[in-house]
């Protein structure tokens, strides 16, 4: 079995007892399905369709050939593909045999991907030819040089190694392939957290499925509901919350598109009648412009009754303008790929819905917003957020330190959220932790900092964040140079960065080049100082 922090068995019981946790594997949301309705459409992918059997009968091979190399519990594998079918059908080939995946983002790069594989050591990768990464054999020989022992990539001609091949039919699911037991890990999730080296979330059958079960519930989904997956499919918010996955469980249809850009989404949405559809706040922003000039695309979006919103601060401006202008009721969501979900409820009055971020899933999830020094706070009063309950995690893979700073001597998990709570609901006003949140997209300060560092001409480097009207915040890096360097221009830097292996997003979207940086009375960079030289010309 895979190594995790599990919950106190007195909570365990009482989540248990409260049916919280019902011993199912995730693999019941597809076996459900399956009895009640195989025919009905699970998946629209450009021009295929992809019933619930398609699903089971794709998945059920893929899980048999994996089965037949020998793999089982206790086994990892790292998974990167794009918004496309065979994400869903490898999730739950997986599952199904007791392997638990990473599934990392289409954006992520080297320096990500290498690490994840490090962490967790897989013994199978499936990815896409049409990823930079995968697009030579190059990072597969590395891959393979450190023990992985089956790659399988969308888009690649030979058998061995083609996930095409992989998904017809071979040999027998054997009755001894199962799911991990569901109080065991069932996968990984990403933490968006501020440190640089990225940290895994185990997440066992037991929590994840109530949390998907239970948002399912509170966004009203059922066998009509059709879906929008325009955000990475592999994302916390857009495969849980409710996600793929709680649309799954409703029986509902669940339709891909490759990015949330407006007007190809627009298209999507009138053509395949959708009915709900999960966005950041810049996409927001962007479909709204999209709208405003040209009034006429809003008949496009006619069949849309829902949309909700989270990954980022949302202005309540933006917030407000949602049913003028997208003709949809809007629901915020505010939850973390290590557990806490919040969500404002379809029945609550206008004011809350545009001026909070929700409530919280369960009666169960104990809240607490706590002062600088560990005190409690009135309500209405802002503090630092800490939370467990049935579905949020007890503790990062293989990372005692980072277990260490984030959970008290209660085991309740300190997210680095800054938060008010009023009558039950939360308003997120801050992050004590050091990243940036640009479009709900986290970067980790110290990552990119440390990157800079390794440029010969760069002595000192400080990133921080911007505010911005689209995405919320940008980034900055300040940069002290060595003596007799040659001035160096924002392109060469981000053109450097991508040669370390970063993610796009995560490049600074401006550098600033000063003789020295600031510091605090305890020799420590001043960055707020920084920060407030960001309303000052450049």
């Amino acid at each position: 079995m895979i190594e995790f922090t599990p919950w106190p068995p007195e909570q365990a019981s009482r989540y248990r007892d409260a049916g919280y946790w019902i011993d199912q594997p995730l693999t019941h949301i597809l076996d459900a399905q399956m009895a009640a309705q195989p025919d009905a459409t699970a998946i629209v992918c450009g021009s295929r369709r992809f019933s619930y059997a398609d699903l089971d009968r794709l998945s059920r091979h893929l899980a048999a050939r994996l089965a037949a190399q020998g793999l089982g519990h206790g086994d990892t594998a790292l998974v990167q593909l794009p918004n496309v079918a065979e994400f869903f059908v490898s999730f739950f080939a997986l599952l199904r045999i007791g392997v638990a995946p990473v599934n990392a983002l289409f954006s992520h790069r080297r320096l990500e991907m290498s690490s994840y594989a490090q962490q967790i050591a897989p013994r199978v990768v499936i990815a896409s030819r049409a990823h930079e990464l995968f697009a030579d054999d190059a990072f597969c020989d590395e891959l393979r040089a450190g023990g992985v022992r089956h790659i399988l990539l969308l888009g690649e001609d030979a058998p061995e190694n083609s996930l095409a091949h992989w998904l017809t039919a071979g040999p027998d699911l054997p009755d001894t392939a199962t799911p991990t037991p569901a109080d065991q890990v069932a996968f990984f999730q990403l933490s968006g957290g501020s440190t640089g080296t990225p940290k895994l979330i185990p997440r066992t059958h037991n929590d994840y499925d109530y949390s998907v079960r239970a948002s399912a519930d509170i966004c009203g989904c059922t066998a009509q509901t059709r879906f929008l997956c325009a955000l990475p499919a592999a994302h916390n918010f857009t495969l849980s919350s409710p996600g793929s996955l709680g649309v799954f469980h409703a029986g509902g249809t669940v339709v891909l598109a490759p990015s949330p850009e407006p007007l190809s989404c627009f298209e999507i949405i009138a053509r395949e009648g959708v009915t709900m559809v999960p966005l950041v706040p810049p996409a927001v922003a962007l479909w709204q412009r999209a709208v405003e000039e040209d009034p006429s695309r809003r008949d496009k979006l006619a069949t849309v009754q829902l949309m909700l919103v989270g990954g980022a601060s949302f202005a309540e401006a933006t917030a407000r303008r949602v049913p003028e202008l997208l003709g949809c009721q809007l629901q915020q969501v505010f939850g973390m790929a290590e557990g806490l979900v919040n969500y404002t409820r379809l029945g609550d009055d206008a004011q809350t819905v545009f001026t909070t971020q929700g409530r919280p899933i369960s009666p169960d999830d104990e809240i607490r917003v706590l002062d600088e020094n560990g005190d409690p706070v009135a309500d209405g009063q802002p503090g630092a957020l800490a939370t467990r309950g049935p579905y949020t995690f007890r503790g990062y893979y293989r990372s005692p330190d980072h277990n260490a700073s984030a959970f008290d001597a209660d085991g309740f998990y300190h997210s680095g959220d800054v938060v008010v709570r009023e009558n039950g609901y939360l308003r997120v006003v801050g992050r004590i932790k050091d990243q940036i949140n640009r479009g709900g997209e986290k970067i980790a300060a110290e990552e990119i900092e440390n990157l800079l560092m390794r440029h010969a001409d760069i002595t000192h480097a400080a990133l921080v964040a911007a505010p911005d009207a689209h995405l919320g915040e940008k980034s900055c890096a300040f940069l002290v140079l060595r003596d007799g360097a040659d001035k160096l221009s924002p392109p060469a830097l981000r053109r450097w960065l991508l040669a370390q292996g970063v993610a796009e997003y995560k490049l600074p979207d401006r550098f600033r080049i000063l003789p020295d940086l600031p510091l605090t009375a305890v020799g420590k960079i001043d960055k707020r100082r920084l920060r407030d030289s960001l309303a000052a010309p450049a």
